[in-house]
């Protein structure tokens, strides 16, 4: 796989962020503003949480400017399609679950070549592909999708592991990036298709 290709693919997984945070903020009613910000946040939230907590500069979204392009027209287009349509919510899911996957790899990858502890490189892959979301669910006064039941963050870090793994066994960099990003997808579809869920938190009654 090519780095126009990678890059492409980022920028497919931006996207699909931005569309997840504009229909949260639809349905919440917000206003045209409301609703770019929201899917601004929870496109770029994780990686400027990353990228902050590694001291890393630029900010990825501050060097690109297309990232932003991409986001604003997802939000808008997604303003324009639900007022005439109804969003198929198994597509947006499945399309979130990939761009889950692509982010969380990219995440371990950067902080990976900080030469950070395997544990670290871990978490970052989790934060860059959760933090969105988790900004754009207490924005819009929910309770974020990783703090539940859903196998979520888990998917996240279990193929950052993947990741980190077949890097170990001697496996290229690329290769092992595209088996974590599609081990944390059949991960999230596995729990879409069969609603598979973690053990909930209860107090005896």
């Amino acid at each position: 796989m090519n780095l126009p290709l990678l890059y492409y693919l980022d920028l497919f997984g931006v996207a699909v962020f931005a569309i997840s945070g504009a229909l949260t903020a639809s349905e919440k009613k917000l206003d045209l503003y409301g609703v770019v910000v929201i899917s601004v946040v929870t496109a770029i939230g994780g990686g400027t949480l990353r990228d902050l907590l590694l001291d890393r500069h630029p900010i990825f979204w501050f060097e690109d400017p297309v990232l932003l392009i991409v986001i604003i027209t997802a939000a808008i287009g997604t303003i324009i399609y639900t007022r005439f349509h109804h969003p198929p919510r198994r597509a947006l899911l499945i399309a979130d679950a990939f761009g889950l996957g692509l982010f969380a790899i990219s995440g371990a990858q950067i902080a990976e070549a900080q030469n950070l502890s395997p544990l670290i490189v871990v978490i970052m892959a989790a934060i860059t592909g959760t933090a969105g979301g988790l900004t754009r669910d207490i924005l819009c006064n929910e309770i974020p999708m990783m703090l539940k039941k859903d196998i979520y963050a888990t998917a996240a870090l279990s193929g950052a592991a993947v990741y980190l793994i077949l890097k170990a066994a001697g496996v290229d960099g690329v290769l092992a990036g595209v088996i974590g990003s599609a081990f944390v997808f059949a991960v999230r579809l596995a729990a879409i298709t069969f609603r598979l869920h973690q053990p909930e938190s209860q107090l005896p009654s």
